[in-house]
């Protein structure tokens, strides 16, 4: 939840202070709100703080303390949509989701040359239907990481790009 909208180097000392003092799931869903809002205080968007917590409430009541491991089940959790449900099917079981952001767009509308405006649909379907590996966490982490780092928005990193032989976009110049 705090890396919605927010980049990791932004989140990294507000996480370092909030696992300090709520160190685990249990404690978060028995937390004071007030004090949950006060380790959030500077990231903004204290919507999430709020999910978060409704949603440590409801893992601790409904999932024994677990994720459950449906796409639909996640995605009815507060503050959890597609993306989010897709990066936690990835990162935390591994299963053959990933999550379509914009810089993971980026890519594959580069690497086929196409527009994400009239393909989208197309690219995500690709993607969720033919990019199985036993590494899934780390295929969805890759991606957004390189869409952020090399396949950025402005200026992408061609020269350092390990896939360009691969990527329309780059033969196409």
């Amino acid at each position: 939840f705090m890396l919605q909208q927010t980049q990791v180097k932004t989140v990294i000392p507000y996480f370092t202070r909030f696992v300090k003092k709520i160190p685990n799931l249990k404690s978060l869903s028995t937390s004071n709100e007030k004090k949950i809002l006060k380790l959030w205080e500077g990231l903004g968007y204290y919507r999430r703080a709020k999910n978060l917590h409704k949603t440590a409430k409801i893992l601790i009541k409904k999932y024994n303390g677990m994720l459950p491991k449906n796409f639909d089940e996640i995605k009815k959790l507060p503050g959890v949509g597609e993306y989010t449900a897709r990066a936690l099917l990835a990162l935390v079981y591994n299963k053959p989701h990933v999550p379509f952001d914009a810089n993971v767009g980026r890519v594959f509308s580069r690497l086929f040359n196409t527009s994400l405006e009239k393909n989208g649909k197309k690219i995500k379907m690709i993607i969720n239907e033919q990019f199985y590996t036993n590494r899934n966490g780390d295929l969805a982490e890759a991606l957004m990481e390189f869409g952020a780092v090399i396949c950025k928005p402005k200026n992408p990193s061609c020269v350092n790009c390990l896939i360009k032989t691969k990527c329309l976009s780059y033969n196409k110049i």
